[in-house]
């Protein structure tokens, strides 16, 4: 006969606090909040910022963005997400979002889009300089990728820091396709 206990067995906190609000010049980067769907789903849903991206599928299926955000908001997370925010200097509440995903050995892969309407103007470098200022995940290691018909990206990564490691390849949801990438890495 097998005897089974009743005793609770530990189990690891996989809880992870909210992500901390970080200031930059123009704009403040924030945890994502749930009233954020709307401006998240209109920016994510134009193809140009879909195909940008592996995991944002173009036509934006109804719920996605409101799945996103959960996601994004719940303790359990395996990434930390910001919205760049630039209503403090006049500027729209939404204008893209960056992420951080921890990974093993002190290292964080860093993801983000801008919306069309904020295309090069700075923003991107500016919120990336920023986290990579606070380096809330204390990471001795930043990897980030871009495809390879995506040189503004490239660029934003190499003004702040980034030196390039290699080609690879990704599959893109949007594109329905496996597209060639750059990667990037920087030494904190």
């Amino acid at each position: 006969m097998i005897h089974q206990s009743t005793a609770q067995v530990p189990q690891p906190d996989n809880t992870r606090a909210a992500p901390q609000t970080i200031a930059a010049d123009r704009l403040v980067l924030r945890p994502i909040r749930r009233s954020d769907a709307g401006l998240l789903r209109l920016y994510a849903g134009d193809r140009r910022v879909a195909e940008g991206t592996r995991s944002i599928p173009h036509p934006l299926p109804p719920g996605a963005t409101e799945a996103f955000v959960e996601r994004a908001c719940s303790d359990r997370a395996d990434e930390d997400v910001w919205i760049m925010d630039g209503t403090a200097h006049g500027s729209a509440e939404v204008i893209g979002v960056i992420s951080l995903k921890p990974l093993d050995r002190e290292q964080s892969q860093i993801g983000y889009w801008v919306a069309p309407a904020f295309w090069n103007t700075g923003f991107a470098s500016e919120a990336l300089r920023a986290i990579i200022a606070a380096n809330p995940h204390k990471a001795r290691t930043l990897f980030a990728e871009v495809f390879q018909d995506n040189p503004v990206s490239a660029r934003v990564l190499t003004n702040c820091g980034f030196e390039f490691l290699g080609d690879a390849e990704a599959h893109s949801v949007a594109r329905g396709a496996t597209v060639p990438t750059w990667t990037y890495v920087r030494k904190m």
